[in-house]
């Protein structure tokens, strides 16, 4: 299993993944502060990482990050 540094060297996105984002979560933020904020949770202690098929999901308080375990692209962030 890659280690932090890995996944905030890797993480990367693409134009949609900002809009599905904001309206998973029911937010509106700016892909900035999006960034910022999946930097986060990858950086925080109590973040979880599980492996399942071909993705990371990245579980912090009450937001999971789903990542492509192959290219590290966020594919999208759901609610727990």
């Amino acid at each position: 299993m890659p280690n932090q540094e890995i996944f905030l060297k890797n993480i990367c996105y693409t134009p949609l993944v900002f809009e599905r984002f904001n309206k998973k979560l029911k937010l509106d933020l700016s892909e900035s502060e999006i960034k910022q904020l999946v930097n986060q949770i990858i950086s925080a202690d109590n973040t979880t990482f599980q492996k399942s098929g071909k993705n990371y999901y990245l579980r912090h308080e009450k937001i999971e990050l789903v990542i492509n375990s192959f290219n590290y692209r966020l594919i999208t962030a759901n609610r727990l």
